[in-house]
C-alpha cells in the first residue's frame, strides 16, 4: 500500500462521514480543515451533498478531518489525500504550492476574496462576571492573569492571537521593544501551548485553567452553547484581526482521483446565499453583504486589521514571527 492511500485510509477511520443512511456514494471527497471549523462542516456537507444530488443526480460522501491548521497542512504535504483543504489562514495553504507542489501559487485567485467565504475575529472569554476584571490587550500582561492560547508555531487560532495581540501593541505604543516586551509579558502568562483551538477550550471550559481564553469569535459562541452563558462570558477587546478562512481545491488529488468537478463545486457552495447563511448561523462573518446585515445583531462591530496592513502578508510574518529562530521564539524563550 502507498503512503498516500495509507494517509487516505487512516484519514477515513479518523473524520466523520456525512450521507443519508439510505444511500450509496457515487464519490467521495475528503476536506481537511482546522480545529474548531468542524461543527459549520458537518452541517454544511449535508447541505452541499443535497444541492448536488439535485442538481446532478449524484450521490457523494464528504469526509472530514479537523487538528491545529499547520499539522494538518503538514499531513496534506506527508500524503494525507485531501480534495479541498479549509484553512484558517492563509499561510497554511501556501506551504502546500510551495513545499508539495501540490496547487499552483496563485490559488487564492480562483475564488472570490481571495478564496476566503467568510471571516472572523479574536475575542476574549472570561469567567462569568469577569472576575480579573479583563476589557482590553492591555490586561492579558497583567501580573496573575493566566491566559489560554494554542501554540502560535503550530496552530491558526495561536498564530492570529500572537499577531493581534503584537498589532494591538505596535498600534498603541509604534516602538518594536515595547511591542516585543508586551507580547513576551502576555506569552509569560500562557501556563500551557495546547495543540489545537479544540484543546485550548477544553484546557479552559473543561478543566477549568486560564482566566481568560484567546480564541475565534465563532468558537466563543459554540463554547457558550456547551457550558451556558452562567459559567462564561464573552468580551470584546477595543480592535483584534481580521481572521479569513480561505480554501482551495487541490488540485494534485483531484486531478488523480477525477474529483474536481465535485471539488470545485463544493467550495463555490461555500459562496452561495445558502453556504452564506449556514456561515452566519455558525457565527462566521459572511462575504455576502445583505446576509451579513441580517445578522448584525450576532456580529459586534469591532476595529480590525489585517495581517497585510500590519505584517505585510502571511508570508512574511510567518518568516519574521514564527519560523524557527523569529521573534516568538525570542520572546517565548525570555518569558
Amino acid at each position: 500500500m502507498s503512503l498516500s492511500s495509507l494517509f487516505r485510509l487512516l484519514g477515513f477511520a479518523l473524520v466523520s462521514a456525512v450521507l443519508p443512511a439510505t444511500a450509496s456514494a457515487d464519490t467521495t471527497l475528503l476536506n481537511v480543515s482546522y480545529d474548531v471549523a468542524r461543527e459549520f462542516y458537518k452541517d454544511y456537507n449535508l447541505i452541499f451533498i443535497k444541492h448536488w444530488k439535485e442538481k446532478t443526480g449524484e450521490t457523494l460522501i464528504v469526509n472530514q478531518s479537523h487538528g491545529g491548521s499547520s499539522k494538518q497542512a503538514r499531513a496534506v504535504l506527508d500524503g494525507l489525500e485531501a480534495d479541498v483543504v479549509t484553512m484558517n489562514q492563509a499561510n497554511d495553504v501556501d506551504i502546500l504550492a510551495e513545499r508539495g507542489k501540490l496547487i499552483p501559487s496563485d490559488w487564492a485567485k480562483r475564488l472570490p476574496n481571495n478564496s476566503a467565504p467568510y471571516t472572523s475575529t479574536m475575542v476574549f472569554l472570561v469567567r462569568k462576571g469577569n472576575p480579573k476584571g479583563i476589557k482590553d490587550w492591555d490586561d492579558l500582561v497583567k501580573p496573575g492573569v493566566s491566559v489560554i492560547i494554542p501554540n502560535p508555531k503550530i496552530t491558526g487560532n495561536g498564530r492570529y492571537s500572537y499577531l493581534a495581540a503584537w498589532g494591538y501593541a505596535t498600534k498603541k505604543s509604534g516602538n518594536e521593544a515595547k511591542t516585543r516586551e508586551f507580547v513576551a509579558k502576555l506569552f509569560g502568562n500562557v501556563p500551557v501551548f495546547d495543540g489545537g483551538g479544540r484543546a485550548a477550550t477544553t484546557t479552559f471550559a473543561q478543566r477549568n485553567i486560564g482566566d481568560v481564553l484567546v480564541t475565534f469569535e465563532n468558537e466563543v459562541q459554540l463554547i457558550q452553547k456547551e457550558f451556558s452563558t452562567e459559567q462564561i462570558e464573552a468580551v470584546y477587546p477595543s480592535m483584534s484581526i481580521l481572521a479569513e478562512a480561505p480554501a482551495t481545491v487541490i488540485d494534485k488529488v483531484v486531478d488523480k482521483r477525477g474529483t474536481r468537478k465535485q471539488a470545485q463545486a463544493y467550495l463555490e457552495y461555500l459562496f452561495s446565499d445558502e453556504g452564506q447563511e449556514l456561515a452566519a448561523k455558525h457565527h462566521y462573518r459572511p462575504r455576502n453583504e445583505k446576509i451579513l446585515k441580517r445578522y448584525a445583531a450576532t456580529f459586534k462591530p469591532i476595529p480590525m486589521f489585517t495581517v497585510d496592513e500590519m505584517f505585510g502578508g502571511w508570508q512574511k510574518a510567518q518568516k519574521v514571527h514564527f519560523n524557527d529562530g523569529g521573534i516568538f521564539d525570542q520572546v517565548f524563550t525570555k518569558k
